[in-house]
């Protein structure tokens, strides 16, 4: 057995450690990608089915449906980024749209898979998966389903749907995890030479 201190025994452990910390990083990886994927599919299922039941039930025929005296069921279509924003620029260039949302898809994920927060992996994952949706339907249909109305009055906040509400809620968790301190490394111990007494 190599002495402590000796050429071999420093390479031992640079090996242990190494393998320990590869293992770590690897178990890591597998627990953020598996809390970003859950997001994800989550935000896209719900919107799908949402989306799927106004079209396809709920407003046979199109119509407004008052739920409460601020919020009505309602049917529009958005050919802008959520919330109706921008949506004569992107009016006739829709495939433009979702080739800058893809791009941001993949941010948010990679983004994800760095963080150390798990509140703000979910919110990244939520963000990425509500986009995702809003870009199949445009994709699509050149616009997205838009049946969520609240208002005040006369005054009504613009149409949207559970995707720009998955992404809402990911980008709190997004600003609440900044305030929650990283997860600390646990120290890898350092492999003890055989014969050497236990303390």
């Amino acid at each position: 057995m190599a002495d402590k201190g000796s050429p071999a025994h420093d390479g031992q452990r640079r090996r242990v450690l190494g393998e320990d910390e590869l293992t770590g990083q690897s178990g890591t990886w597998i627990g953020r990608a598996a809390w970003a994927g859950s997001a994800v599919a989550s935000a896209v299922a719900i919107d799908f089915v949402t989306k799927w039941l106004i079209v396809s039930i709920v407003m046979v025929p199109p119509r407004t449906i008052e739920i409460a005296p601020f919020f009505n069921l309602t049917l529009g279509f958005n050919t802008g980024i959520s919330f109706g924003m921008f949506s004569d620029l992107f009016l006739e260039r829709p495939l433009v749209l979702a080739g800058i949302k893809v791009l941001i898809i993949a941010g948010l994920l990679a983004w994800a898979m760095r963080s150390d927060k798990p509140a703000e992996t979910v919110g990244l994952g939520l963000i990425a998966g509500g986009a995702a949706g809003n870009v199949v339907d445009r994709l699509r249909e050149g616009a997205v389903t838009d049946f969520l109305d609240f208002h005040v009055g006369d005054w009504h906040w613009p149409a949207f749907n559970m995707a720009d509400a998955m992404i809402t809620v990911g980008c709190i968790l997004v600003a609440a995890g900044s305030f929650w301190p990283s997860r600390s490394r646990v120290p890898v111990r350092e492999l003890p030479r055989r014969g050497a007494r236990r303390p």
